[in-house]
């Protein structure tokens, strides 16, 4: 009996002085973002069901657009209308394969007068695979072609890019990934593993960081989300190595010139002349696509991760803030709060009765 009395009373002293976790949480890793302790409250509520592989968004005053990657585009009027699929008719077919198709969308930033919306997609080229960004607009019930601002960005099976964002700037900032030739991303001659910016008719803009060239910055691997602050910086959402040095997914803050370091630097390593990123995964892997920011925070949509993760801009703190609906693609914030993708019909996730989905969340 009193041998019972003393494990027990061992046991207590050492509940009692490990003590309760430090606020904030613990740190994930040597330059790793630390985690929150705990996770926001979510609320998310279905506005549409049985979207085909989805992969962009967008939310103007009267409807949401929805990129489906096999050569789509999904209406939907808001607040929760019917979905409405819409052809389109290009010069250059989709080509929908492993990671390619119809994948960014964006408005005109005069799409109220005039109804258009740039897209990025993957199309074959004698035998090779590439990426072109077009101007859409709305004509008897299809979206079709009005002109090729850029053509030729290298392709692949994997790694093609694909977000289209306008910034505060008015420019179109495209994400472009390495397309599996890591060379890309350092070649300035390339337009694979960058972050471009032009004008909105396509032309380049005087004030790009290298002359009579669209890239804005380069050494990327496969950046898949842009949000601005509301003080106008930039941040990109980027995938990290696959191997045995997985993980090591990047939120980037970008700035004009820049080299961001793949496949010369990973995660926190340093080199001269390259940017290491503000936050990195470590060995976990979140697979980032979709970026937004509302209220100081940045929020990742996480593929494999299948979660929302929020950054505070101003210090090193994240956490999971959208959990329980599998593969996540693209997420973003309007009118105070956020409309999220799901990405589970793409052929790596497991689909459940009603996938793919767009939710609006409120954290």
């Amino acid at each position: 009996m009193k041998k019972w009395l003393g494990i027990l009373l061992t046991m207590l002293l050492m509940v009692s002085c490990s003590g309760p976790p430090a606020p904030g949480g613990e740190p994930e890793g040597k330059g790793e973002p630390k985690r929150e302790s705990g996770k926001e409250e979510t609320v998310a509520k279905d506005i549409v069901t049985g979207l085909r592989v989805p992969w962009s968004l967008v939310v103007t005053e009267q409807h949401f657009y929805i990129s489906e990657r096999g050569g789509a585009i999904v209406e939907v009027a808001r607040p929760r209308g019917k979905l409405i699929r819409q052809k389109l008719k290009l010069n250059k077919r989709v080509h929908h394969e492993g990671e390619g198709g119809l994948l960014g969308i964006a408005a005109h930033p005069d799409f109220d007068n005039n109804g258009l919306l740039y897209a990025y997609h993957t199309y074959r080229d004698e035998g090779n695979r590439r990426n072109r960004v077009i101007l859409l607009k709305r004509e008897a019930g299809v979206w079709r072609e009005q002109k090729a601002l850029l053509e030729g960005i290298p392709g692949g099976f994997i790694h093609n890019g694909g977000r289209l964002g306008i910034g505060p700037d008015g420019k179109l900032y495209i994400t472009t990934g390495d397309a599996g030739e890591e060379k890309n991303a350092q070649n300035l001659d390339s337009l694979g593993g960058k972050i471009l910016r032009m004008n909105p008719d396509g032309s380049v803009p005087e004030d790009n960081p290298f002359p009579g060239s669209l890239v804005y910055s380069y050494g990327h691997r496969n950046p898949q989300g842009l949000a601005w602050t509301e003080e106008g910086e930039l941040y990109s959402a980027e995938h990290g190595p696959s191997g045995a040095e997985s993980g090591r997914d990047e939120i980037n803050r970008i700035e004009a010139g820049k080299n961001y370091g793949w496949p010369l630097i990973i995660g926190n390593e340093k080199k001269k002349g390259m940017v290491s990123p503000q936050y990195q995964s470590g060995e976990q892997t979140w697979a980032p696509s979709g970026l937004a920011h509302l209220d100081g925070k940045l929020y990742i949509a996480g593929l494999r991760g299948e979660q929302i993760r929020f950054f505070a801009t101003d210090k090193n703190r994240t956490g999971k803030s959208f959990t329980g609906k599998g593969r996540l693609r693209d997420v973003v914030a309007a009118d105070g709060t956020f409309y999220v993708l799901t990405g589970n019909t793409d052929g790596r996730g497991t689909p459940r009765t009603g996938d793919d989905r767009l939710f609006k969340w409120t954290p």
